[in-house]
């Protein structure tokens, strides 16, 4: 059963099911003096082998779940600071956006259309001029 665990620990497929009929096997017949004999010595290490069996699987469990686990946390941290980062874009443009452009963008949302990108670079830089020329005679 010694090289069946190593292929197990180098991570094939299979593993579990290959696991399950090994110890299928070993209580049948197949293997460890089998269950006809039925001595309490086979009894002691068909056990033996099915607890082995059940801490490997828990060994490989634990592993793929604290493996997981961190993929997790990484993902959640890059979500979290593109959240912020987009935050503080949406500030920026809600404070550089005029009134009729945050009127229309509000319209939209609530008739479920997207703004086409057309729209949207248009509507940007046309009250950026007319705000830069009545800065000036102004001040």
């Amino acid at each position: 059963m010694s090289g069946y665990l190593i292929r197990l620990q180098a991570g094939d497929s299979g593993w579990l099911h290959r696991l399950l009929c090994c110890i299928g096997a070993s209580r049948l017949g197949g293997g460890g003096g089998g269950w006809a004999a039925s001595s309490g010595a086979s009894v002691v290490a068909i056990d033996n082998k099915i607890e082995q069996a059940m801490d490997l699987v828990k060994s490989h469990l634990m592993y793929a779940v604290r493996e997981e686990v961190e993929v997790l946390k990484e993902q959640i941290k890059e979500l979290i600071e593109k959240n912020s980062q987009l935050e503080q874009e949406n500030t920026l443009l809600k404070t550089l956006a005029s009134p009729e452009q945050l009127a229309q963008f509000q319209a939209q949302l609530q008739t479920g259309s997207p703004p086409s990108s057309s729209q949207s670079q248009g509507t940007t830089q046309q009250p950026a001029q007319p705000a830069s020329q009545g800065s000036g005679p102004s001040a």
